[in-house]
C-alpha cells in the first residue's frame, strides 16, 4: 500500500498511517486487486486491505457521526480511465449506505478535472472551497457533498450505477470476482 501511495499520491501516508486506518473502527479501507496466481486474468477482487495482492485501486473513508468522509481515492496510473475509480467510489458509497450514513463529503484539488468529473457523475455537488488547502502546492480544495445516501431511493441509484460500472468494466476486459455488497465491513 505504501508503494502504491508513493506512485499515486506522492507519499501521502506512511506505513504507520495505513496501519492506523486499518485498525481504526471508524475507517474503511477498500482495495481492488489483480488476481492471485492461477486465477482468471482480468478479474478484479474487491475487499479489505488485508487481502490485497497487487493493488489496482484504493479508497478510504471515515465515519464521522452520520457522514462518510472520503479521504482517499486512487487508481494505479496504468489502469486509469477503465472504470476502476468508479468501482471504488461505488463501493465506498454502498458501504456508507450499509452503515446507515446520511451523506458523503470529500475535498478535491480544483485542478483535478478527472476526479471532479467522477464525483459529479455520482451526484456530488460543490459545497465550498478551502483556500490553499493543499500544502504541497498551495492549491485550493473544493468541498464536495452528496446527500440522501440513507434514503430508500438511493438503493435504486446504487443498482443503476452497479450495472453501468459492470458494463464499462466488461468492455475493458475486466470481471469482478466478488460482489462489493458481500464485503465484510471489518
Amino acid at each position: 500500500m505504501v508503494q502504491f501511495d508513493r506512485l499515486c499520491f506522492g507519499g501521502l501516508w506512511s506505513e504507520a498511517g495505513y496501519r492506523r486506518e486499518l485498525d481504526n473502527p471508524h475507517s474503511l479501507v477498500l482495495v481492488l486487486t489483480t488476481p492471485r496466481c492461477g486465477e482468471q486474468e482480468g478479474a478484479i477482487a474487491a475487499g479489505s486491505a488485508q487481502t490485497a495482492e497487487t493493488l489496482l485501486a484504493i479508497g478510504c473513508s471515515w465515519t464521522i457521526v452520520e457522514e462518510a468522509h472520503l479521504i482517499l481515492l486512487g487508481v494505479h496510473p496504468h489502469h486509469r480511465q477503465m472504470g476502476l475509480g468508479q468501482l471504488i467510489l461505488y463501493g465506498l458509497l454502498s458501504l456508507a449506505r450499509q452503515r446507515g450514513l446520511e451523506r458523503a463529503t470529500l475535498e478535491v484539488r480544483v485542478s483535478n478535472q478527472a476526479a471532479l468529473s467522477l464525483y459529479q457523475k455520482f451526484g456530488f455537488q460543490v459545497a465550498g472551497r478551502r483556500k490553499q488547502y493543499y500544502l504541497d502546492t498551495g492549491e485550493d480544495g473544493l468541498i464536495l457533498w452528496r446527500g440522501s445516501v440513507a434514503r430508500p431511493e438511493f438503493e435504486q441509484t446504487l443498482i443503476e450505477w452497479r450495472q453501468s460500472i459492470e458494463t464499462d468494466l466488461q468492455r475493458g476486459g475486466w470481471r469482478l470476482r466478488q460482489n462489493l455488497t458481500d464485503i465484510p465491513l471489518r
